[in-house]
């Protein structure tokens, strides 16, 4: 057939084209740091699982659960690859309600762990809105930057609509509270915009507000305050809010080089928390050291570089823009989950894509990989 679209940076040209495969790097990658993630999972809670009644002492209990939906997100991964990007342009809109609609059930029908509401139980699992959230903002934001496309640097198009959601999404989240998850979609929201082409001065403004806001949540928010404070010094309170902070260096300190070797680990019996979660990273980091850690964060550089490469070549703007905010997604989830466990920024609660347990969270990271390859088999090759 003949392709007459835009190409990203360049004029329209016809060119003969058909609908490629599956992006096989992309896939590669992806497969990889999946397959290392559930491994580590294994590593990272068998202690856990065999100690503790919830499991029925069944110490390869968190294993085979994220096996079983790490198997289920492949397979989602490939049928949503075979959908075609129209599919969700459409669909946008319906999801970031249905993320709107979970998101206030979340304060009546929720669940809490720790200070927090954030999850809602399913029966067989939990899973937290905020991930929905996350996709469909940046699906809904693609949409609307498309159809809105030559007044992206009017406020009436490019400010006020998009503001409108980030606000009620944000609400909703500092509720739960989960301000993690709002800074991720705040941060998202802003990356989608800026592509879009809304005037920079608007960044500046929106950089004050983020200050202002940030300031209120800390004075008014004790759960926020205390983890600035904790942040600052964790060794002020060693057996309180400082210990889960303080037994993840102590676990990056003690892998050395060439770490102790995988299940060697000696925080994961119960006394890292979070070991196969949120901190799953520092049990990387004790079992395979330092040159391991590096190696798996190289591989996440490659596909973060992989999916911008994509998101360049893409044939159409919305393509473009929902795989260059997905490859941002998983590049900020990256990013602030090393610096919490390294303690570069205050504590709180991000998964590290792939790694962390959680199969609801890995299935949407799956779905997500997914739609990135669904637009890659749009780009034009001539033939």
């Amino acid at each position: 057939m003949e392709y007459t679209g835009e190409r990203i940076g360049f004029e329209a040209i016809a060119v003969k084209e058909r609908r490629g495969g599956l992006d096989l790097p992309f896939l590669a990658l992806t497969l990889t740091l999946l397959t290392i993630g559930v491994v580590m999972v294994l590593s990272a809670s068998y202690a856990r699982a065999y100690y503790s009644a919830a499991t029925d002492h069944n110490a390869a209990y968190y294993f085979m659960r994220q096996l079983g939906f790490a198997l289920a997100g492949v397979a989602a991964m490939y049928l949503l690859s075979l959908l075609p990007m129209q599919f969700y342009r459409r669909m946008s809109l319906m999801v970031l309600l249905g993320a709107i609609g979970l998101l206030t059930l979340v304060p009546f029908i929720g669940v809490s762990q720790g200070d927090a509401k954030r999850w809602i139980d399913l029966g067989f699992t939990t899973f937290q809105p905020s991930e929905i959230a996350k996709i469909g903002i940046i699906l809904y934001f693609a949409a609307l930057i498309c159809k809105f496309r030559g007044r992206m640097k009017t406020v009436k198009y490019g400010i006020l609509p998009f503001a409108g959601v980030l606000l009620v999404e944000v609400a909703l989240l500092v509720m739960e509270p989960h301000f993690s998850a709002a800074i991720i979609i705040i941060a998202i929201g802003a990356v989608m915009l800026f592509l879009g082409g809304v005037r920079l001065y608007w960044f500046v403004g929106a950089l004050a507000i983020a200050a202002v806001g940030l300031g209120v949540i800390i004075t008014f928010f004790p759960y926020a305050s205390g983890r600035i404070t904790t942040w600052l010094d964790p060794f002020a309170n060693t057996s309180g809010d400082g210990y889960q902070i303080i037994q993840s260096l102590y676990a990056i300190g003690s892998g050395g080089l060439f770490g102790l070797g995988l299940g060697q680990g000696r925080q994961k019996y119960l006394y890292l928390p979070e070991e196969h979660n949120d901190f799953i990273f520092p049990v990387v980091c004790e079992e395979l050291g330092f040159a391991g850690a590096i190696l798996i964060l190289l591989l996440f550089a490659l596909l973060i570089i992989r999916g911008y490469w994509l998101a360049m070549h893409m044939r159409d703007r919305y393509s473009f823009l929902v795989t260059a905010g997905i490859t941002t997604l998983l590049a900020i989830q990256v990013f602030l989950n090393v610096a919490v466990v390294t303690n570069l920024v205050p504590c709180t609660g991000i998964s590290l894509p792939f790694f962390s347990y959680g199969g609801t969270a890995l299935m949407i990271q799956l779905a997500e990989m997914g739609i990135v390859l669904s637009a890659a088999r749009d780009i034009p090759v001539k033939i």
